[in-house]
């Protein structure tokens, strides 16, 4: 039943899903970004045991619940750790209305062909079966495209889809997340490329199959309007990728039906010396400007 519950309010929902899944190699700027410097910490051990006191302090936060947002993507650690005094999938959920996903991904390989793929996951299977006995709904896993080249975002795009069938095996809901870099000057043009391949991979989908996506905000406003209607497309989620969070907000709110999926934009802002009453108006003012531009279309 609250599978069903979870698959309705992402079909559904009035909001927008957070990305608490800083990795290792993100977890120092993400820190430094929240006002802790690198000399906080000796080992890996502390320093991610710092990011998760982050982590834990925003879905703790009075401002973070289902009403406006309506997922949370967690880091392997945090999924593995409590919040809250519980595990942390059974907090998000049962504490605060929040449907939890899981970064599967293990990081990118060396570009070649204008792209960079994801490292092989070979403990993947073991992975998934885990994330459904701690009650994680759904997984992301992210590529890069950095220029417009047919070839390579064909094999960007085949590779995140042989992992969603790999994942929708375990009965979870795949995010597919091939990332467009910002600042490259054929941005549009690749966005064209990706689409195409996006909705030729769709086609290869059983009927009654549905993935998510979670792609870079598109130069041309509603490029991604065919994916947002597709019938195997439960939701299309958009990343901030570097925008600011005025400025990903901005673009955001021209695209009918996407919803913001932000890492950086939502932590912007935030300190580790705020007093817990500003860390939660902060907080309380940033998910409402989120949520305004995730339902604007």
């Amino acid at each position: 039943m609250s599978r069903q519950k979870q698959a309705d309010q992402m079909r559904k929902g009035q909001g927008f899903i957070a990305a608490l899944d800083q990795s290792g190699g993100s977890t120092p700027k993400a820190l430094k970004l929240y006002g802790v410097d690198a000399d906080a910490w000796k080992t890996d051990d502390e320093m991610f045991a710092l990011i998760h006191a982050m982590r834990s302090r925003i879905a703790t936060s009075p401002a973070f619940d289902g009403k406006r947002v309506i997922g949370a993507i967690l880091f392997e650690r945090t999924m593995d750790g409590e919040i809250g005094g519980k595990p942390a999938a059974d907090f998000l959920w049962q504490d605060r209305r929040v449907v939890p996903f899981l970064k599967i991904d293990k990081g990118l390989e060396e570009e070649k062909d204008g792209v960079r793929l994801m490292k092989p996951m070979p403990g993947l299977d073991a992975l998934l079966k885990r994330a459904v006995a701690k009650g994680i709904f759904g997984t992301k896993e992210r590529s890069v495209v950095d220029a417009a080249n047919p070839a390579g975002i064909a094999a960007n795009v085949a590779q995140q889809f042989d992992v969603a069938r790999q994942v929708l095996a375990h009965g979870l809901m795949p995010i597919i997340e091939p990332e467009v870099t910002i600042s490259i000057p054929d941005k549009a043009e690749a966005e064209a490329i990706l689409l195409a391949e996006i909705l030729k991979n769709l086609d290869t989908l059983p009927t009654g199959t549905e993935v998510m996506l979670k792609l870079t905000l598109p130069t041309k406003a509603n490029l991604y309007k065919p994916l947002v209607d597709h019938p195997k497309v439960m939701r299309v989620v958009a990343l901030s990728g570097g925008y600011t969070r005025d400025e990903a907000n901005a673009i955001l709110a021209k695209n009918t039906g996407v919803i913001a999926s932000f890492s950086r934009a939502l932590t912007e802002g935030l300190s580790a010396r705020q007093s817990d009453a500003e860390f939660n108006r902060v907080l309380d003012a940033t998910i409402q400007s989120i949520h305004d531009a995730s339902v604007a279309g």
